[in-house]
């Protein structure tokens, strides 16, 4: 905790570069995930396997139900995965994502944050992870996150806690 968020531009699903550096100066809740998956395409072979693999739409979906009471607490969301622009900007289109999901295939935040990666058929992904972070510092990490689609409400309990 305490780590300087740092200044990395990564193309979001809203078009247009994201500097995580400067989301952060405000409050910002940062969820890393591995992958999404899309309509008629298979999993990776072992995907089942490896914990904590498995819910990512969940995740995501929880953050965007739940992103007006994040608001209120002066918290913007941004989802964070290795995944190509076009695969999230689909995902985002599905799912009706209101906030911007950031890409980055060249896993530099992970490098930068020191995040937890994993590898299956031939990709390097994001494990999953959440961090609050405030004036460009982490806060509070989340890690492991399960279940997936409790961890908006997880973020929410822990603000919660902090305003009593």
């Amino acid at each position: 905790m305490g780590m300087v968020i740092p200044s990395v531009r990564l193309m979001s699903t809203h078009g247009v570069e994201v500097d995580l550096a400067d989301a952060a100066r405000q409050r910002v809740v940062v969820y890393a995930y591995p992958r999404t998956g899309k309509p008629g395409e298979p999993l990776p072979e072992g995907w089942d396997g490896i914990p904590g693999a498995r819910g990512c739409t969940p995740q995501s979906c929880a953050f965007r139900d739940h992103v007006d009471d994040l608001a209120a607490y002066g918290i913007n969301v941004i989802g964070l995965s290795a995944q190509s622009p076009d695969d999230q900007l689909e995902f985002a289109t599905r799912e009706h994502i209101p906030y911007p999901l950031m890409s980055d295939p060249s896993l530099e935040m992970a490098v930068k944050l020191l995040l937890p990666t994993f590898a299956v058929a031939g990709m390097r992904l994001y494990r999953r992870l959440t961090f609050l972070a405030r004036q460009g510092r982490v806060e509070k990490v989340f890690y492991p996150v399960f279940p997936p689609d409790r961890n908006a409400a997880d973020v929410l309990a822990w603000l919660a806690g902090q305003a009593s």
